[in-house]
Formats: structure tokens, sequence, C-alpha cells
């Protein structure tokens, strides 16, 4: 009788049970947290609320540099592929930002129609208004990287005050907007640019609060010998040491992102191991993104409550009726007090609290008598919400990343070259330069019934030379053999590998003499400027290997 009364009590004692740690986070976020950052105007002092969107995206990545340091064409390392409005040059090109997104269909979505897209997490950059909008786009294209993450290109900063005015929008505050959604921000330097200009420092200011995203590039690498880069690289940690102002050293990848030879390969070696850490830390970011966005709202959190408490202190100091405008004004300036009483009182760390001057001028514009008392029902349930919402979704967390853990994340361009071969550390599966007394191959003997003319005939006889000359053992060379001639052509070692993937139709870790002839035709055709094919066409399987499926690069 009356079992209806308890219906309510039992749902608020019933745990929900969430079926991933994105769906969680998103509800959690609806039920606890947004209730909160609206009651005392959060979004007007801090960051907007978040969306569907901002919890279902994929992994992002930011890159951010002068002009000329090699940003866009990073990118364009790392898919394989131009992507609508890429410009590259010595000048400042880059003039928008450009988020390179997967699509079924290849083109480009401008700013404004971008930003009423909901399935796009782009819809509050609205606020940055038509200046901003108009220097947006979306590219849009298929490509195998952009299956698993998105990447954004920034315009290249310029030195002087006059430029960063005449942008027509707040640079620096995009980046923040941007630097708190993304998963990664690579900062990019040229070995010959090394100074930090005074929109740089301010842009590098912006994403503060997000150290743990940021990974430093020293580009262009090679065009220095040992002893300059020793130089270069003391210089560039001198000076983001003045910028970031902390004793803790920012990790630099060294290296030369671009598929082109090496101008000066002395550092090859260095060069090589740098672009493995940085592509493997890439390459694991759909992995931990759960876990980001788990991260990064629970910094939110912690921000909104120590902002309920600063609005809360303000409301309850002003008076009722007389001298509201002088007080006003006295607790502006008392604000550093303000914020020791309310880090003492309720115990909350320095590293919460926002910047104290940024606020102070965000301040001026508001009525106090407007802001809202504490609500302990709703601080009640921030609270529940750090410290016990949130460890409930850690097993799912672990469950999904045992789950994922066998994945092998970002597939495609460059990281095709990354995976296997004898142009891999460690590889287990690369054969050692050791006399075999193996069999032959006779799986692919047979022309397989395909007619089509083989383009590497012509040069095979000069591309035969070098094969017999490097020693085959059994009429083929093992891949240390074959890696120390493919080497000398100062191409990475992404390529390399990507090449070497190719060419190995057969898959059993040696090159035949046909083999090593396509080999030796793609890396010519690399020299010339040509893009590899993500996999063999018809046209360039060798006629002993017909039989074979086209290699899977």
């Amino acid at each position: 009788m009356f079992s209806w009364l308890g219906t309510d009590d039992r749902r608020k004692k019933d745990p929900e049970v969430f079926q991933t740690v994105s769906e969680g986070l998103k509800k959690l976020y609806k039920s606890k947290l947004l209730p909160l950052e609206e009651h005392y105007k959060f979004h007007e002092f801090h960051s907007p609320a978040l969306e569907d969107a901002d919890f279902d995206n994929k992994p992002m990545v930011l890159l951010v540099g002068q002009y000329s340091t090699g940003k866009t064409t990073f990118i364009r390392h790392l898919m394989e592929q131009d992507f609508p409005g890429m410009r590259i040059g010595p000048e400042p090109t880059t003039d928008s930002f450009i988020a390179v997104m997967h699509g079924e269909q290849e083109g480009v979505v401008p700013g404004n129609a971008l930003v009423v897209d909901p399935k796009k997490p782009f819809r509050k950059l609205n606020a940055f208004g038509n200046a901003f909008l108009n220097r947006f786009m979306c590219a849009q294209m298929p490509n195998p990287v952009l299956e698993s993450i998105s990447i954004i290109d920034t315009p290249g900063i310029l030195s002087g005050e006059k430029q960063r005015i005449s942008r027509g929008y707040d640079f620096a505050a995009v980046l923040e907007w941007f630097a708190e959604r993304v998963d990664r921000i690579i900062l990019l330097f040229d070995a010959h640019k090394l100074e930090i200009s005074d929109e740089f420092s301010e842009a590098i200011g912006a994403l503060r609060g997000n150290e743990d995203k940021l990974r430093v590039v020293l580009n262009k690498a090679d065009m220095v010998g040992t002893q300059q880069l020793m130089r270069v690289y003391g210089a560039l940690m001198w000076s983001l040491g003045k910028v970031f102002g902390t004793p803790e050293v920012v990790r630099v990848y060294i290296g030369s992102f671009w598929a082109e030879p090496l101008l000066v390969a002395d550092n090859r070696r260095l060069f090589e191991l740098e672009e493995e850490d940085l592509f493997s830390d890439i390459q694991n970011l759909p992995r931990n993104a759960a876990l980001r966005k788990l991260n990064d709202l629970v910094k939110r959190a912690r921000l909104v409550k120590v902002h309920a408490h600063i609005i809360s202190y303000l409301k309850q100091e002003m008076p009722s009726v007389f001298r509201k405008d002088n007080k006003k004004k006295n607790l502006i300036y008392q604000l550093p007090v303000i914020f020791s009483k309310i880090q003492l009182q309720h115990h909350i760390s320095p590293g919460d609290f926002p910047d104290c001057s940024k606020m102070q001028e965000q301040l001026l514009a508001h009525d106090f008598s407007k802001f809202k008392p504490l609500k302990p029902a709703l601080m009640a349930a921030l609270d529940e919400f750090l410290t016990s919402d949130i460890a409930k979704l850690m097993p799912l967390l672990r469950q999904e990343e045992l789950e994922g853990g066998g994945q092998p994340g970002v597939q495609g361009g460059a990281f095709l070259g990354t995976r296997g071969g004898p142009f891999i550390e460690g590889d287990p599966f690369a054969p050692m330069d050791v006399e075999e007394d193996g069999e032959e191959d006779e799986e692919g003997s047979g022309s397989g019934g395909c007619n089509l003319d083989w383009v590497v005939t012509k040069d095979k006889p000069k591309y035969d030379e070098i094969f017999y000359n490097l020693a085959p053992s059994e009429g083929k060379l093992s891949g240390t053999k074959a890696k120390g001639w493919m080497v000398g052509t100062k191409l990475p070692n992404s390529v390399l590998g990507r090449i070497w993937k190719l060419s190995d139709v057969d898959r059993d870790g040696y090159l035949d003499d046909e083999e090593f002839a396509l080999a030796s035709h793609l890396i010519e055709a690399k020299l010339d400027g040509h893009g590899l094919p993500p996999e063999l066409p018809p046209h360039l399987v060798p006629p002993s290997k017909r039989r074979h499926k086209g290699s899977d690069a």
C-alpha cells in the first residue's frame, strides 16, 4: 500500500548505469555541473557551456607556431595528402584557422555555416563574431588519418603589436578556447627562427593550464649541423623557460617533419627516434580520448567550484541599498585578498583559482547585486560529482582501455611507415643479416593471368646492378642490407618504411630482384616529388608476384 511513495527515494539510491565513459560524463555534466555554471554566470567569465559534440567528437590536435615553421607541411606529412585550402610558402600563407576533418566528399565549409552545425564541436565559437568566422573554415576530405583524429591548423604568429590588433579578433582568446577542448597541442619552432615575439608570448600564455597537452617540436633541424643544433636546442630551452616561467623542462621533439630528403643527414638517427616518439604519442590519442575528457571535466568542475565561492562572496559583501558603486570598486581592488580568504576558509588549492587580474577586468562590467548567494544543494551536487560520481566511472574507463588496448590507434598516412619492417627499432620480425638456407617463395611464381606491363621494366637493369652489388643471399636481400642502401637516399624513415611495406609484396621480410627494383622505383618517384600510393596498384605489382594480393601498405 502506498508503495509509489518510495519510488523517488529508490531512484535516488540506485546508481545510474552508463554504457560508455563519454555518455556518463555528458549526463553528469548536464545534471550536476551545468546548473551551477548557469546559476553563477560561469560562462560570462570563463568557458562557454559544453555541448554533446564536445563529448562525442574525435580527438583533436592543435598546431601553433610562428609563420613558416612548417605547421601546414606537418599536417600534409601526417596525412600524405594535400587538403582543401592548404597553402605552403616561406611567407605567412595560412591566414585562417582550418579544422581538417574527415568527410566523404572533399570540400570546404565556411566558418558561419560551421558554427551552426550541431554535429561539430565549434558552435560556441560564434561568440567571437564575423571577424573571426570569416577566418575560420573546415576542410573535409576522405583520409584514413582523419578517421581517428581531427587537426586544427592556425595562422602563423607574427611579431609586433600592430599585427595583433589588425587581426580584428582576439587571437589569444580563440587559442585558449581551442586549447581547452583539444587532446594535443603541438608548438612548432624553426631551427632558424627561435625568437618569441610579443604575440607568440601572449599565445603561449593562452595555453597555460593545458601544459599536460603540450608538445614542443623543433622543426627543420636538418638544416643545421650537430654543433649548431646543440646551440639551437639550448637557446630554445632558455627561451621557453622564460616564457613558461617554470623550472620544469618542456619535452622538445627534434626533427624535420616532411617527406623530403634530409639536407644535413648527420643527426639522422636522432631524428628517427624523435619522430617515432612523437608519432607514437599522436597515434595513442584515440585510446586516451576518454581519459582526456574526464580529466578536462574534473579540471572544469574545480574551477566552477572556486567561481561559485567568489561570486557568492561578492554578493554577500554588497550593501543592499547605498554606496554600491564604491563597495564594488573596493571589492574588485581587494580581489587578491578575497582569493586568499576563500582559499583558507574552504581549503581550496591556490592552483584552482583563475587569473586574478583578468577577473578584475571582467568584474568591472557586471552588476554585483544580480549575483546569487551560495546555494548548498548545488554545491553538494558538485562535491558528489568530484568525490563519488567520477570515481564510479573509473572502472568503466579501465574497461574501455583494456578493450581498446589491441587497437592500432591512428592509421594511414605517415603512420603506415611506423609499423613493422626493418625501419623500426627493435622490430622482432626484422630478419637478421645472416646466410639462410631457406627455400624461395613459390607461391607467387606464376603470372596470375595479369597481362599489364610492369612500369619498372625499363629501369630494371640499372636496379639489378645495384641489387647484385649488395650481395644478396639465395637471390634475396635481407632487411638489414636493404635498409643500409635505402637510408642513403636521405628520405625520412617513415617514408622508407612505407616503401618497404609496398615493395615486400610476398611479406617474407626479404626483397628479391623484382621487389628491390620496385623499391628503387618508388624511391626515385618520391625524390622527384610524387606521392606514394596507399596500396600497390596492379601495374606496379612485379610479374612474378601477381598471384599475390596487392600490398596492404
